[in-house]
């Protein structure tokens, strides 16, 4: 059988969390495949992809790895996920339920964060907020969490690679302005490791900055580290 959704997980040594996520997918009972796309990864997560049934193909960059899963992925409907992300019990088939019942061709999900730090909350509730704000004049989107219609994807040739910085929204601008786009009233848990590693203070002025400096063009100049921010 078809399956329904394409799930594309873009992987460097996430053999920490890939497991979780992909034994959560597997829970979540929906006619789904998932595609690690594996950036040369010296730990076990292939091995724990291969365990779970995912393909594995070539990665690199997050934008890179996940053009390549989309380019091996057989449903209509294409799902971005980071490894280090958690779902929800029956996220999966809530979401594409909204989806079709809006009509929609690319979507994306409201973030909060594996953590009860008051400033890991703030910032996710920050991020939600400027991204409902914007919806309209300019998409913004976490590259943890962005459904696509496969064909749309291919229209406008995907992720752009060149890019160093918010090449996850700088793709739903460009899908939004030949398919409907909009924030399903869903939530994702997404990993704090990045505020950990960069200092929590310096990385929230760090990527306000950067997301008002984008307002105003797309960022090529930022040093880019695997795993999302």
């Amino acid at each position: 059988m078809k399956p329904e959704l394409s799930v594309i997980i873009p992987a460097l040594n996430e053999e920490k969390c890939l497991q979780r996520l992909l034994k959560a997918i597997k829970n979540q009972k929906f006619n789904c495949e998932v595609i690690v796309a594996d950036a040369g990864s010296k730990d076990k997560t292939k091995e724990i992809a291969k365990k779970f049934r995912a393909r594995v193909v070539r990665g690199g960059k997050p934008a890179e790895g996940r053009n390549n899963g989309a380019k091996d992925a057989k449903a209509e409907w294409l799902l971005f996920l980071d490894a280090d992300v958690v779902i929800r019990r029956n996220f999966l088939k809530n979401c594409m339920d909204d989806i079709k019942n809006k009509n929609l061709d690319v979507a994306t999900c409201f973030a909060s964060p594996l953590s009860k730090k008051k400033s890991d909350i703030f910032a996710y509730k920050t991020g939600n907020a400027w991204m409902t704000f914007f919806k309209k004049l300019k998409p913004y989107a976490h590259g943890f969490c962005i459904f696509a219609r496969k064909d749309l994807h291919e229209k406008i040739n995907g992720f752009n690679e060149k890019l160093k910085f918010g090449e996850d929204s700088e793709y739903v601008v460009r899908a939004a302005k030949i398919g409907c786009f909009d924030i399903l009233d869903r939530y994702i848990f997404a990993s704090v490791r990045r505020f950990e590693k960069e200092g929590r203070t310096k990385s929230m002025f760090k990527y306000s900055y950067l997301n008002f400096k984008r307002l105003f063009g797309e960022i090529k100049n930022v040093n880019y580290e695997f795993g999302h921010y």
